[in-house]
């Protein structure tokens, strides 16, 4: 018998009868109900690693995987959609250890796609935090859009409007200020105020300010929702007043409603025909929210992180509260970025990934726990997710493994670090550059490096801090900049010749699991107008005949000159009926593209996969002026994953 959908009024009865708070897991299942009962359909997390976007190296909020969509093509699953989605954002790697700061986060997001519009989506929003979380509203406040008179951009005196009567039927004052940039906040204030209008900071697009959109671009105003923690001081170093978007504490940003109701045009910003709302909320925000604390690591699914680390180390958060909160959040977004089919290395993801595991251990070595322990902490981690996302289960020995494996490997470099650190005494004075080199090379912690120099009475340079940072300035430039092409499919362009190699890939992957065998996975790609680069699992070097054989497949292929066509499917009917080939298994969403290349006539496609383009419309394309597939490198690319790189020459 099939079992009862609860409302959300029924799912949340008993439990607030019971808890004078919602943990996470209970809020996130809560909004996802509340807008399923508002004809929204649920759709699962995109991976943390884009599949089709060349700009930036995770996904980084609910929005990005659905951009598609707000710019205009059609959703499969409707115009009214929900989700939770896992994001990672590495430029805020330095950030972590405050109160709210987190590189791995979950965004609630709901979407109307020229559906349902700001009356219905700020009342929504308001009701589910009020009513369902029952968040105080006297502690909400908000923000508008002040508009652009130079670019005849109005005011969005309507959302406004819209706050202000939903704050009075609450019995709230709905006073508004006129703030403008943020910098002005600093000088002006609160000003008893409920509902502020700035300007820059409340109008989204993708060229971040009006004024640099590009003719055909969409974009708009957004009205976003803070919660204030009134025994939270004000913080006079970020300036001399407080406000909304001050970056004390004070006030946390729930969530942001990005109203898209624009077109930049040749002569100004006209209306879109179809309003898009696209939402997303911090779920780890509004549950501490729920329980009255300005700390996320307080909810649900970082607290048991933390009591870990505690019986761990002997030490109470209260008094190593930066040290835990650091190992917890990159622990977790460690654990995340595994599940999601990335290793760590010396490059792009898993870089960041690599950094983010290792800091983790450095920051518990300050802890006093000096032997490994993510055996105790990641099965934890594990567990706080596998009700809620099934693949964090099936892909818990993986994720043990790579990260126990990382662990192993960078204790040994610690004791690297403690020899080169003697090397580089014995040459005289340690400076900056030193110690920035056994913290980036070695991942031997800064505070560490000082002792030994106490210790061992080893002579350091009076400018070291100065040096150090100036070279740490450098390395986060570098850690945060998204290089192009890091994607499933790898295009850093939309080019024909973009596509003639993203078409070669397919036929190449297929070529080389018939040559090689049928344990050949892709582990990614990145294609450039010049050459294609693909990684994927085989345990040892590739001879030349099996290099031969492959070009030969490829190019039979594409003097074949095989259609080239796609239709979209469900993934589970792709995978488990279609048996179509797919990088990434339960890791797509609801809905799949499924590529074919097959000769005219046959009956059997030869490439069968799951991508989301482009491509050439038939391979006799790769073949123009005489071109052939060569494969003109093939190497290591990790443990147990090849690279190769090829051309059409």
């Amino acid at each position: 018998m099939k079992k009862k959908e609860l409302s959300v009024a029924e799912l949340l009865s008993d439990t607030i009868l019971i808890n004078t708070h919602m943990t996470a897991q209970e809020i996130r299942k809560a909004y996802i109900n509340f807008f399923k009962e508002k004809n929204h359909s649920v759709i699962s997390r995109a991976r943390l690693v884009p599949e089709n976007d060349p700009t930036t190296l995770f996904t980084g909020s609910g929005m990005q995987p659905l951009l598609p969509y707000l710019l205009g093509q059609e959703h499969p699953e409707g115009n009214r959609l929900v989700d939770s989605q896992t994001c990672l954002r590495a430029q805020d790697i330095e950030e972590v250890g405050d109160n709210r700061h987190t590189t791995f986060f979950e965004m609630l997001g709901n979407w109307s796609l020229g559906d349902y519009f700001k009356k219905e989506q700020i009342s929504w929003f308001f009701e589910f935090l009020t009513d369902i979380v029952k968040l105080d509203p006297s502690r909400i406040y908000v923000t508008c859009y002040s508009g652009n008179e130079e670019l005849n951009i109005p005011k969005d005196e309507e959302s406004a409007k819209i706050w202000s009567e939903i704050f009075q039927a609450k019995g709230v004052d709905s006073k508004t200020i006129e703030i403008g940039s943020e910098e002005n906040g600093y000088k002006v204030g609160e000003q008893g105020g409920r509902i502020f209008f700035y300007k820059d900071k409340n109008w989204w697009c993708r060229a971040g300010k009006a004024e640099n959109m590009p003719e055909g671009e969409p974009g708009g105003p957004d009205t976003e929702v803070f919660y204030i923690y009134p025994e939270v001081q004000h913080n006079k170093n970020y300036g001399k007043f407080c406000h909304p978007n001050c970056d004390c504490g004070r006030y946390i940003e729930l969530g942001n409603s990005v109203f898209m109701e624009y077109k930049k045009t040749s002569s100004g910003f006209d209306k879109l025909p179809k309003q898009n709302v696209d939402y997303g909320g911090g779920l780890e925000r509004i549950a501490a929210a729920s329980l009255d604390s300005s700390d996320v690591f307080t909810v649900s699914l970082l607290q048991p992180i933390i009591e870990k680390l505690e019986q761990i180390s002997s030490k109470k958060y209260g008094q190593y509260t930066n040290n835990m909160r650091v190992i917890a959040d990159h622990l977790r977004g460690s654990v995340f970025l595994a599940v999601d089919g990335i290793v760590p290395s010396n490059k792009e993801q898993g870089y960041v990934m690599r950094r983010l595991v290792r800091r983790a251990i450095r920051f518990a070595f300050e802890l006093g726990v000096e032997q490994n322990f993510l055996h105790e902490i990641i099965p934890v981690i594990i567990d706080i997710y596998s009700p809620d996302f099934p693949e964090v289960l099936s892909k818990k020995n993986e994720v043990i493994e790579i990260l126990l494996k990382e662990e192993k490997v960078f204790r040994q470099t610690l004791r690297k670090g403690v020899k080169e650190l003697e090397k580089m005494a014995q040459n005289g004075i340690i400076d900056g550059n030193h110690i920035f080199t056994l913290y980036d090379t070695y991942g031997f912690p800064v505070e560490l490096s000082l002792e030994e120099n106490l210790t061992q009475d080893y002579k350091i340079s009076d400018n070291w801090r100065e040096e150090f940072d100036s070279k740490m300035a450098e390395q986060r430039k570098r850690s945060q900049t998204a290089t192009k092409g890091t994607f499933k499919g790898g295009l850093g362009g939309q080019t024909l010749q973009h596509m003639k190699y993203h078409t070669a890939t397919h036929l190449m992957y297929q070529a080389l699991r018939d040559v090689l065998g049928k344990h050949v996975i892709q582990h990614g790609s990145n294609i450039t107008e010049e050459r294609l680069r693909f990684d994927f699992s085989h345990p040892e070097k590739m001879t030349p005949e099996e290099i031969k054989k492959v070009e030969e497949i490829v190019n039979e292929q594409i003097d074949k000159d095989l259609v080239v066509t796609f239709e979209e499917h469900p993934t589970k009917e792709a995978l488990e009926d279609l048996k179509v080939l797919g990088a990434f298994g339960d890791r797509y969403g609801d809905i799949v593209k499924v590529y074919r290349m097959q000769a005219k006539g046959s009956d059997k496609p030869f490439s069968f996969e799951i991508c989301g383009g482009p491509h050439v419309d038939h391979t006799g394309q790769l073949s123009e002026s005489n071109k052939k597939f060569r494969i003109i490198k093939e190497e290591s690319s990790s443990s147990g994953i090849r690279r190769i790189k090829a051309v059409l020459s």
